[in-house]
C-alpha cells in the first residue's frame, strides 16, 4: 500500500515539471502560452457552446416566439441559470440554434424581463439589441 502514495507523488512531480513555465526559443514564457490557449477554449458560456446552452432554453421557445406569452417556470429557471452570465445569455439569443428555430432575437431578449429576473443586466448590449 505504501507504493500508491509514492506513485501519486511521482505523477504530480512529473506533471509539475512538464507544465512549469520555461522559456521557448523565442524567449516567451510557455506557461503564458498554455494559459492563453486554455482561455481561448472557453467562450461566452464557458466550456459549453452557445448552441449547446440554447438547447437548455428549449422550454422558452414558445415565449421566444410570442412577445405576449408568459414564459413557463422551467423557461424562467433556465433563463435565471444562463443569465448569470450576460455574455452567455446574449450568445444564446444570437446563436445558430435560435436562428434555426426561427426565434427572433428582439423577442427572445425580453424573456428575462417577462420572467421577472430582478438581476437581469438592464441596458446590456446584445448585438443590435439592448436588454430591457
Amino acid at each position: 500500500m505504501a507504493m500508491k502514495p509514492l506513485v501519486f507523488l511521482v505523477l504530480v512531480v512529473v506533471l509539475a515539471v512538464g507544465i512549469r513555465a520555461e522559456e521557448d526559443s523565442e524567449g516567451k514564457d510557455t506557461g503564458t502560452h498554455i494559459l492563453s490557449y486554455l482561455s481561448m477554449q472557453a467562450g461566452e458560456c464557458g466550456r459549453s457552446s452557445a448552441d449547446r446552452m440554447a438547447l437548455r432554453m428549449a422550454p422558452c421557445f414558445s415565449a421566444a416566439d410570442d412577445p405576449d406569452a408568459q414564459p413557463t417556470s422551467s423557461c424562467c429557471a433556465a433563463v435565471h441559470s444562463i443569465g448569470r452570465s450576460p455574455s452567455c445569455l446574449c450568445a444564446v439569443i444570437l446563436s445558430n440554434t435560435f436562428k434555426a428555430a426561427g426565434i427572433r432575437p428582439e423577442v427572445a431578449i425580453t424573456i428575462p424581463r417577462r420572467c421577472n429576473m430582478a438581476d437581469r443586466p438592464i441596458g446590456y448590449k446584445c448585438g443590435d439589441y439592448t436588454m430591457p
